[in-house]
């Protein structure tokens, strides 16, 4: 069976992305108290009528995660593949979002305010994230998120998987990053006039970066950086790993490395990528 763990803060898409699962054919179960995760699984393989299963699992259920750990285990240790989805996104835009919606947080009441609910379901499903591949929707479309766990779900057969996404640091450092290269110290398109409105991977860009051997250079030395410490990820255990790498406004330069990065590591693993300002636009 092909099982889907999905979690994640309140407001952050995990809706979404449960509907997403259920278009590409996956039996959904939303709001599952923890507890009932065996039984569900068990229940199902006895059955042998489903074998792709996708679990909401979140703060609505009001109870502790301390025992998540060890019932992931037991699960995982009957399951051929378990994959667990932890989405996030920053307190402002979280805020934005339940504005707009006008719907209730399940944590808030008359002595937590919309912030403190936040904060408290960020401690709460803490050992939930430990466990997950971390998505950070802050910027992200709708479609562009059912696009992203259409490619993922693509790549859940596979032992090792490395997401390359390109960000700008003037909308805040992403949530879900193992590692985050700063590549502000490049040259930088944005001052040129006829480049300003095209992205990193437009052919006019790419001859811009082409000119300069430190732009070169410094792909090569994240390149090496992370040949040498994947296989410990990998050697842990890690089915994912998370690069970010950005610069100012994430459209010119973080777009053409992250580019370069992933069709050099795409003849060794399977690589996805994402703009995260790009997406948003």
């Amino acid at each position: 069976m092909n099982l889907i763990l999905v979690s994640g803060v309140s407001g952050s898409g995990k809706s979404i992305a449960l509907k997403s699962l259920e278009d590409l054919g996956f039996y959904c179960v939303d709001n599952l108290p923890p507890e009932l995760l065996e039984n569900l699984v068990d229940w199902h393989r006895q059955q042998g009528m489903v074998d792709k299963l996708a679990v909401s699992i979140d703060s609505r259920s009001k109870t502790k995660f301390h025992e998540l750990k060890n019932i992931l285990a037991r699960v995982q240790h009957k399951e051929d593949i378990l994959n667990i989805l932890f989405f996030d996104a920053r307190d402002d835009i979280l805020i934005r979002r339940y504005s707009e919606t006008r719907r209730a947080h399940p944590l808030q009441d008359d002595s937590h305010s919309l912030k403190d609910a936040i904060q408290e379901e960020r401690i709460l499903l803490g050992p939930i994230r430990e466990e997950a591949l971390v998505l950070d929707t802050s910027y992200m479309h709708v479609q562009n998120l059912r696009k992203w766990i259409q490619d993922w779900v693509g790549l859940t057969g596979k032992p090792f998987r490395l997401i390359f996404e390109s960000f700008g640091f003037k909308f805040g450092v992403p949530l879900d990053a193992d590692y985050i290269f700063d590549i502000r110290c490049l040259p930088n398109p944005y001052y040129s006039i006829n480049l300003r409105d095209l992205v990193g991977y437009d052919d006019k860009i790419k001859s811009f970066f082409e000119q300069f051997p430190e732009v070169d250079q410094m792909i090569k030395s994240i390149s090496n950086f992370l040949d040498i410490w994947i296989p410990s990820f990998k050697n842990n255990s890690r089915t994912t790993l998370t690069v970010a790498i950005g610069c100012t406004g994430g459209v010119h330069r973080s777009v053409y490395v992250v580019e370069q990065l992933a069709r050099y590591f795409s003849q060794q693993y399977s690589v996805l990528v994402r703009h995260r300002q790009l997406d948003y636009k």
